[in-house]
């Protein structure tokens, strides 16, 4: 065996000791919340995955982050509105959010992809100083058509370091182009100031919130009823991670 494949196999057992997947999402067993929804950050190494996930569960900005080895996650709890069987009621319901942070390097490369499966919503992060990680963006989508759980995963493209115009080399018109072919929705975003974060995150979890509601049969294959998007509420970040 690989040290890639120990690697994979170390994270895989982590992963499964937390909880019992279903499709992405799944019911809680402790009974401190109603769904756990999987999302995941991938794009090229240093566009600032790690400052994105940090600035949302705890809004602060660390420059001190190193380059993340293999995989490591986040964890957040937000409130939506849920619609109860009967299609009239409103039920509050409690999302446990965990945001896994991909590592950007090639090397890792089969490693991230193994997780690609188990996310149920993608955020796809390039360096607005970098027209190189823009431009690898396709490269990236091309692996999610083929790794995630279907063709048309629910993804939102967004832009880094929106507060360095200085050294801004990607500009609006290309990204939103871009975004626009995909047919998925684009933010421009700051960790340092967090600008448009909460945004972005939002959006992909209203998508991730309507592929559920379409998908739930008549007969309520949510057993607390489909969930639609509501405001976020305060919650208390909790911090996770794989080590490898």
């Amino acid at each position: 065996m690989s040290a890639m494949q120990l690697i994979s196999l170390i994270c895989w057992f982590f992963f499964s000791f937390r909880k019992v997947a279903y499709s992405g999402c799944e019911m809680a067993v402790d009974g401190d919340y109603d769904y756990l929804i999987k999302l995941l950050a991938l794009g090229d190494s240093g566009v600032g995955k790690t400052s994105f996930l940090y600035r949302y569960t705890d809004q602060h900005f660390n420059r001190r982050f190193t380059t993340t080895v293999g995989i490591d996650f986040r964890e957040k709890r937000v409130n939506y509105m849920g619609t109860g069987a009967d299609g009239t009621s409103q039920k509050n319901l409690k999302v446990h959010l965990q945001l896994w942070d991909t590592a950007g390097q090639e090397r890792f490369r089969s490693l991230t992809t193994a997780f690609f499966r188990d996310a149920m919503g993608f955020l796809l992060m390039f360096d607005l100083s970098s027209q190189q990680s823009f431009l690898n963006v396709r490269n990236w989508m091309s692996q999610l058509q083929v790794n995630a759980y279907c063709d048309s995963p629910d993804i939102v493209l967004v832009g880094t370091k929106a507060d360095l115009q200085d050294t801004r080399d990607v500009q609006v018109e290309q990204a939103r182009d871009l975004a626009v072919r995909y047919g998925i929705p684009y933010f421009e975003t700051s960790a340092a100031t967090g600008v448009a974060v909460d945004e972005a995150v939002r959006a992909l979890l209203g998508l991730v919130m309507k592929r559920m509601e379409q998908s739930a049969e008549p007969s309520g294959a949510a057993p607390n009823g489909s969930a639609t998007v509501s405001q976020e509420v305060t919650d208390t970040p909790v911090r996770g991670g794989c080590e490898c």
